[in-house]
């Protein structure tokens, strides 16, 4: 299916006519939730990923982890539950739309960077031990690398209005 296929057929499926029949203040709520969303998932995986690539030392890494993991995945979970309805409700005005082609992609790279992370022998070693500076390197870059996909997403999706 193509990027216009999918658009309006999103648009025209229940989803899209169930949010655009809930009423004037729906779309704001849902754009806030979104919003909200994405503030809890940034915010965590920013700290993570300072922590990452070396600001706060002296905080231990399995302490920051697990907190900060189990946040961004909530807001991970309110931002796909809010987006999908947000880009229901007109989703054709987005055809040809380039920041539409900015945004998913790097999602999808965002979500692949932090699959590879979390399987990777250092993540699974912060929780027993001391790291070692080429695992620690090694996650550095993974959260460098976070950081550029989650705000290119972040950057897409905030300019698709203005195109």
């Amino acid at each position: 299916m193509s990027e216009a296929g999918f658009l309006i057929w999103l648009q025209s499926s229940a989803l899209g006519e169930f949010t655009r029949s809930l009423g004037v203040w729906s779309y704001g709520v849902i754009n806030l939730v979104h919003i909200l969303g994405i503030a809890l998932l940034f915010g965590s995986i920013l700290l993570l990923d300072l922590r990452l690539m070396g600001a706060w030392r002296r905080v231990p890494l399995a302490a920051l982890s697990e907190p900060t993991t189990f946040m961004a995945r909530i807001g991970f979970v309110l931002a796909v539950c809010s987006g999908l309805p947000m880009l229901s409700v007109n989703a054709s005005e987005y055809i040809g739309n380039p920041f539409l082609l900015v945004k998913f992609p790097a999602i999808g790279l965002a979500l692949l960077n932090v699959l590879l992370v979390h399987r990777s022998d250092a993540w699974q070693a912060h929780r027993h031990r001391a790291l070692m500076p080429r695992e620690r390197k090694r996650l550095a870059v993974g959260a460098a690398l976070s950081l550029t996909f989650w705000l290119t997403a972040i950057t897409g999706g905030r300019m698709l209005g203005y195109w």
